[in-house]
């Protein structure tokens, strides 16, 4: 795919955007807190709704290393790097807007440049700017999931155990299971499970309380077809 510049310009995807500290909270009827994030950093013209969801929903609360490494990896340009935490460092929130949109732009990007979605690395390049710019200016925007969940293994190196996903690998197409929950994350919104007339096993009822439990975990929602089971008495 080829691409071209509307938003951003060459080296800088938020060319012509400022960015303010905002102060997001919530509080019981009591007045106690809740929730507070006294300097987040978002474009100036955001409403404060949009504020406090990015704030209080999508960024990462945890694991964000203060000090990064990047991994290098044949035949992906440097600056497409994924990263990891650097052996000294802490870890943080994230606090900053453009580390949301990095990380949600960058790991498209990754992907699309490692499967070979773009003519050629100009055109990665100009993508990735144009993501940032348009998530930024909010022209557009993915669903929650894709806020949660992209891009934490890709730019800040978190990892974690299978919890069941599985994916579509593009070097041969086929359902493999997950070892990684942020390397291949839920990103997917909306599912209608199919429950069998089964009680425990593979599929049934209660089967189908886990699998719905670890689709809310990831950020989705879920529905149930219950058409299988058979009626009162």
């Amino acid at each position: 795919m080829k691409f071209r510049r509307l938003y951003s310009a060459p080296g800088d995807p938020y060319a012509g955007l400022t960015f303010e500290p905002r102060a997001s909270r919530i509080v019981n009827p009591d007045g106690s807190v809740i929730f507070e994030a006294p300097d987040i950093m978002v474009p100036t013209g955001w409403s404060q709704v949009a504020t406090d969801v990015l704030a209080q929903k999508y960024c990462r609360k945890a694991g964000v290393p203060t000090q990064l490494n990047r991994v290098a990896e044949e035949g992906v340009p440097e600056w497409l790097w994924r990263s990891e935490a650097a052996d000294t460092t802490g870890f943080q929130a994230e606090s900053d807007s453009r580390q949301v949109f990095n990380r949600l732009a960058g790991c498209w990007t990754y992907w699309g440049f490692k499967h070979g979605y773009f003519d050629s690395g100009e055109d990665a390049q100009v993508y990735y700017d144009e993501m940032c710019a348009m998530l930024a200016r909010q022209i557009g925007a993915p669903n929650s999931p894709q806020w949660f969940n992209t891009g934490l293994h890709w730019a800040y190196g978190i990892s974690g155990p299978s919890q069941g996903h599985y994916f579509v690998d593009p070097a041969d197409s086929q359902v493999k299971r997950s070892v990684n929950t942020y390397e291949h994350p839920q990103v997917s919104a909306c599912y209608i499970l199919s429950i069998e007339d089964d009680l425990v096993n593979e599929g049934g009822i209660f089967d189908g309380v886990v699998r719905e439990a670890r689709i809310f975990k990831g950020g989705s929602g879920s529905g149930a077809n219950f058409s299988k089971l058979r009626a009162a008495g």
